[in-house]
């Protein structure tokens, strides 16, 4: 019986060429986009869970405000690991991470320099099960100067030799270091990844006891089944306990006091698998996802598919009246319901079959696009990922029987009386349903065009927005590479006619940075304590960055004094009660040994944004210091092929074995955004494929239409009907749907794009312009799709339609 089912249903797809082809063009479009959305969540959801003790897990996080400034750090001071599991019985493990720079490593006469390095605790290896492939994790950094490699780190110094037992010296902090074990490769789907974990005994600030720094990373290993949440409750108790007297010796009054004022600080727990998804703190270490784009990218699919299955349902309802006296014959000659919809079932699910089949090989295609753009790694593997295949099946039957069950029960519903006498009409119920179809494919193209449009603004807000500084043409060197030579190569720069000036300092207002936080209290005690930013730099650094003072001066070589001076952004000059008048006071920094140095307010400078415009500029002070991690050129030149090949051949002659790194300041700016930049894009494509298929069905339906009104069209020519008047007559029930579907989708869209905007301190407004060229757009590319069709029946010779009349 099902041969026969398989063979007829071939034989009927074969007959409607045209709209099986739409069919199984849209069909594949839309599962396409469903299996890569389907590994992408699949790679999202696994960050992290290929440690055995994953679900245990948290980290500690710092929360607080001072005077209304938020702040949220995914860092904790330096003690906090220590009091926990020595307060509470249910904290098992608890280790931490201190990342280090970019240290230069030498062996023999081999020199690297190595971004991925971190300082551990010697239980690191316990409570994260990266795999060993030497040594012992439990006992491999429990002496000082020891480190764990990685593979590919042992192959880039050592070749072939057994690593363990040998010395790596590290220049930077002048230490030599002996390889105690080996790991494979942090998997990509952590939320760190490092090459190299030192032994924490071998920093220097490991032993702390300042709780008003914060640099470590902290992770607890709870017992199994243990609700966070209740740790998290006894948390307050640590904070009143431990950084209450500091707090007190710091600026004379309780912690209790400071909280009255409106002010908050305290330690909240954060679950290790959840960190990847839901996390943007600010420290973090890697560029976290977002839950939401999740959410989005998964109703793009969604939504896909159910387009190529409306389109689906559309032709099959729209060609009813084709097939109408082949149902009225079977039921005539005996066929039951049930058989008729089984025969229309196993069409669907064949023209769902070769669809998938064409959908896999799209998505073998599209992957290396798809990583790209979204910066993943994904593979479509059916051996590794066993459950694939199955899933594959059952979705391809899933959405067979989806997109043909309408069609099989509204065809086999066919009077068979009625439609061999030829009074079978399709019907006004089935001409709302494909109205309200059609209504439903724009409303969601119109709504991602809103959507990729209002992206696509922010994003250009974000690069044309004034941010306190000049970021054009300005070249990043790292100095630090350089050692004592750095200070001659810097003189060289500044003597060449297209350098206008050198800065040097570790820290940038754009990109990943190395920002120092504290706490720091006024003198005068015309406010509370406030969290700031610290930026070490020279006398050099706001000019050469094109930043302006509001207030004082800039800072002097010549000026003794200026080694305890301080320049504050007007944020801070606010969050200090000082306003204006900030020239003069006072304030007082402990750093963690406990020694206290005072400063006096030299200048003001404007606020510049050095963070992402998702957070809103906080307070940042500047100290005169010698922190040169990078050589910041601003440069007035063309050539700039030319300057770079000079400043390449001062740096060999310098240091031939320090390889010639560069970059831009408008790159590392750049950086920060990459997320948005990446949803944009595929939200763009996605937006595009969309309205593809969306105007495939309405092709099918244009074609359909215009065929069943042939005869129609031939008697209004003969009576002086012109081309535009039959093209108006076929798509102005079209373009009323369209607009429809454009008042369904303005208000929709715009509540979901202003609650994405919210995601920003600074952003657009919404116009309404944006929905009004939205709108415009689906109306023109309707427009378009459905004249191709209108103008081909309206030239057609009218006679060959009324021929048989």
């Amino acid at each position: 019986m099902f041969r026969n089912y398989f063979v007829i249903a071939l034989r009927n797809l074969r007959r409607h060429k045209a709209f099986s082809a739409i069919n199984i063009f849209g069909l594949a479009l839309g599962m396409a986009t469903c299996l890569l959305i389907v590994l992408f969540v699949q790679h999202e959801y696994s960050y992290d869970r290929f440690n055995t003790k994953a679900d245990r897990i948290v980290r500690v996080i710092f929360r607080g405000s001072i005077q209304n400034e938020m702040m949220e750090e995914a860092h904790v001071m330096p003690p906090v690991a220590q009091a926990l599991r020595t307060d509470y019985p249910e904290v098992q493990e608890a280790t931490r991470l201190r990342q280090y720079g970019s240290p230069r490593i030498v062996y023999g006469d081999k020199s690297f320099r190595e971004n991925a390095f971190a300082f551990v605790d010697a239980n690191f290896f316990q409570v994260f099960t990266l795999p060993f492939v030497q040594g012992d994790p439990k006992t491999a950094l429990t002496q000082p100067n020891s480190i764990v490699i990685s593979q590919e780190v042992a192959r880039k110094f050592f070749g072939t030799a057994d690593p363990i037992g040998k010395v790596l010296y590290f220049k930077d902090f002048n230490a030599s270091l002996k390889v105690t074990g080996v790991i494979e490769k942090v998997p990509a789907n952590s939320h760190f990844h490092f090459a190299i974990f030192a032994s924490m005994a071998s920093f220097p600030d490991a032993k702390s006891p300042s709780w008003m720094t914060s640099e470590f990373y902290t992770y607890l290993v709870l017992p199994k089944g243990y609700d966070y949440k209740q740790l998290e409750a006894k948390l307050p108790q640590v904070v009143e306990k431990y950084m209450g007297p500091q707090l007190l010796q710091a600026i004379g009054t309780s912690l209790a006091h400071f909280r009255q004022n409106g002010n908050d600080l305290g330690l909240f727990l954060q679950p290790l698998t959840s960190i990847h998804l839901n996390s943007h703190l600010k420290g973090e270490l890697g560029n976290n996802s977002n839950r939401q784009y999740i959410y989005i990218f998964g109703a793009v699919a969604i939504i896909m598919l159910l387009i190529a299955a409306i389109n689906f349902m559309n032709l099959s309802t729209a060609s009813a009246s084709k097939r109408a006296k082949e149902v009225g014959i079977r039921k005539v000659l005996g066929s039951v319901k049930k058989e008729l919809i089984t025969q229309f079932l196993t069409e669907s699910i064949i023209l769902t079959s070769i669809g998938l089949v064409l959908a896999v090989g799209l998505v073998y295609l599209a992957l290396p696009l798809f990583n790209s753009l979204a910066g993943t790694t994904l593979t479509l593997n059916f051996f590794s990922n066993t459950w694939l295949l199955p899933c594959l099946l059952f979705f391809g039957l899933f959405v067979g029987v989806l997109a043909g069950s309408y069609p099989a029960f509204f065809l086999s519903s066919f009077r068979p009386v009625a439609v061999l006498k030829g009074r079978f009409t399709a019907g006004k119920e089935s001409l709302n349903l494909r109205s309200g179809l059609v209504v439903f494919q724009f409303f969601i193209s119109i709504a991602l065009i809103i959507g990729t449009t209002v992206v696509y603004r922010q994003l250009r807000y974000i690069q044309s927005k004034e941010l306190g500084y000049n970021r054009g043409q300005v070249l990043l060197l790292p100095e630090y590479a350089l050692g004592k030579k750095a200070t001659f190569f810097r003189q060289q720069l500044a003597q060449d006619a297209r350098v206008v000036s050198v800065s040097s300092s570790g820290y940038l207002p754009a990109g990943p940075s190395n920002n120092n936080n504290y706490m720091v209290y006024p003198n005068d005690k015309t406010s509370q304590l406030v969290k700031t930013l610290r930026y070490e730099v020279d006398d050099q650094y706001i000019p050469t960055l094109g930043m302006k003072l509001v207030a004082g001066r800039n800072f002097s070589p010549t000026m003794a004094t200026d080694s305890t001076g301080i320049i504050l952004n007007e944020k801070a000059a606010l969050a200090f009660g000082w306003g204006k008048k900030a020239l003069g006071h006072t304030l007082t920094y402990t750093n963690n040994e406990g020694v206290k140095t005072t400063y006096r307010v030299i200048g003001v400078v404007k606020d510049f944004h050095f963070k992402s415009f998702h957070e809103p500029i906080s307070p940042l002070v500047m100290t005169l210091g010698q922190n040169g991690g990078t050589l910041i050129v601003k440069v007035k030149t063309t050539d700039m092929a030319g300057l770079l090949a000079t400043a390449r051949k001062q740096w060999n002659a310098l240091s031939p074995e320090e390889p010639f790194d560069y970059a831009f300041l408008d790159e590392r700016f750049n950086q920060t955004y990459q997320a948005e930049q990446r949803i944009g894009k595929i939200l763009g494509i996605f937006a595009g494929l969309t309205i593809f298929v969306a105007c495939l069905g309405l092709f099918g339906l244009a074609t359909f239409t215009a065929e069943q009104r042939t005869k129609e069209i031939g008697i209004r020519k003969v009576l002086g009907a012109s081309v535009p008047n039959i093209v108006t007559l076929l798509s102005r029930d079209f373009l009323k749907l369209v607009l429809l579907a454009n008042l369904i989708a303005w208000p929709l869209a715009g509540y979901v794009m202003h609650q994405w905007l919210r995601e920003f301190a600074y952003r657009i407004d919404l116009g309404w312009w944006v929905f009004a060229l939205a709108g415009v757009a689906a109306m023109v590319v309707a427009l378009f799709t459905v004249s191709f069709q209108a103008v081909k029946a309206a030239v057609a010779n009218p006679v060959n339609s009324l021929r048989s009349e």
